[in-house]
């Protein structure tokens, strides 16, 4: 029944539009629907899917290149959003997957999650009135030389970090992409040690890819109202902020949006999801994009940490990218849902850069004191 939908919607198209135009479009709504979303893809095949979604919903998506890895391969996102009718400013909400090179189920979740919205606003009211509203960026996969490297063969199947070169006198590449943004760097939960899985890099921001989604986000700080990374593994909501005395302003509201959100979760295939700081259900830890989105003043931030809760972890098997994805989707769909709601609805958003320390209001834009942590399980 869908499959015809879509050829008709094609042939309609093709009747009322440019033949070249239109071909465009069935050809882009065709690639889109064949694409398998219960498997695994190459970085190729993602470039691909990309392109088609573009061409195939003109209306709803576009793309663009924000930045470029250390080995020069395009970070790319995807923008889905209508038209206000009334011309108003609209807000807008981050999802990025991918920054961790082995938790391959992020890209497909945000692959999913695409085909989601593409599929059901024209049907789903609720749904078109956010995207009206709100622009969301999408990006697949951020770090692209590191996702590319972890398909290389079954040796670097579990690759975590990004492809910069070794430091001086260190024969190990990369860095933890979630240790290297501007949020308390360096003091927590991290190592120096350029061989280590929480290596953060010679400084904040020193990586193009964090670089380049602080640069693209942090020009539209005051638009965003949400910031969504996804990651595997552990079943988790996690909200600002990894060092344990730092506390958001608006902890309590972001603790009780991320439980109604695992509660979403649970619907859908029984499925619990714990939610908590990082300090209060996993360790502690800087530098992490969802701490950099909060101290730079988007005002809900969250990282999700899907399937499973050790049983396979990042080699999660196919069989299970649907239930994840389905459960996952439910659960940002819910976070969206009020987030728009309260900056649509007369709500009044939180202040961003403020944060409680042991009771006193402070800004920290850097580093705080260096403190080192040991621990067995990584986000």
């Amino acid at each position: 029944m869908e499959k015809m939908k879509l050829w008709i919607l094609g042939l309609f198209l093709l009747l009322n539009s440019g033949l070249e135009t239109s071909h465009g479009l069935v050809d882009g709504l065709e690639s889109m629907w064949n694409y398998n979303y219960t498997r695994y893809h190459p970085m190729d095949e993602i470039y691909s899917w990309m392109e088609d979604v573009k061409q195939g919903n003109p209306e709803l998506v576009s793309s663009a290149v924000y930045g470029h890895t250390f080995e020069g391969r395009s970070i790319t996102l995807l923008k889905l959003g209508l038209k206000n009718p009334e011309g108003r400013e609209k807000k807008v909400i981050w999802m990025d997957c991918g920054i961790h090179a082995r938790e391959w189920i992020a890209p497909a979740f945000c692959q999913w999650f695409v085909k989601e919205i593409v599929q059901s606003y024209k049907t789903n009211e609720e749904l078109k009135q956010i995207l009206q509203n709100l622009d969301i960026y999408v990006t697949p996969v951020i770090n692209v030389d590191g996702y590319i490297f972890s398909w290389a063969n079954d040796s670097t199947r579990l690759w975590r970090k990004s492809r910069s070169l070794p430091p001086e006198g260190s024969s190990c590449y990369g860095v933890d992409l979630n240790r290297n943004f501007n949020a308390n760097w360096g003091t927590v939960g991290v190592s120096f040690d350029s061989c280590a899985l929480t290596y953060c890099g010679k400084s904040a921001g020193s990586e193009p890819e964090a670089e380049a989604v602080m640069d693209f986000v942090g020009k539209m700080i005051d638009q965003t109202v949400l910031f969504l990374t996804i990651h595997s593994a552990g079943q988790l909501i996690l909200l600002p902020y990894g060092h344990p005395e730092i506390h958001a302003p608006n902890y309590n509201e972001l603790v009780s949006v991320g439980k109604k959100a695992a509660e979403e979760m649970k619907k859908v295939h029984g499925m619990t999801y714990t939610v908590g700081t990082s300090p209060q259900i996993l360790y502690a830890n800087s530098g992490s994009s969802r701490d950099w989105a909060r101290l730079s003043g988007i005002p809900f931030s969250y990282t999700f940490e899907l399937r499973d809760k050790g049983e396979f972890s990042h080699l999660l098997p196919e069989e299970q990218i649907q239930p994840a994805c389905e459960e996952a989707y439910a659960g940002a769909l819910s976070i969206i849902t009020y987030v728009h709601n309260k900056a649509f609805n007369n709500g009044t958003l939180p202040n961003a850069a403020v944060i409680t320390v042991s009771g006193v209001a402070l800004k920290i834009w850097s580093s705080m004191m260096v403190v080192f942590l040991t621990t067995g399980v990584l986000v």
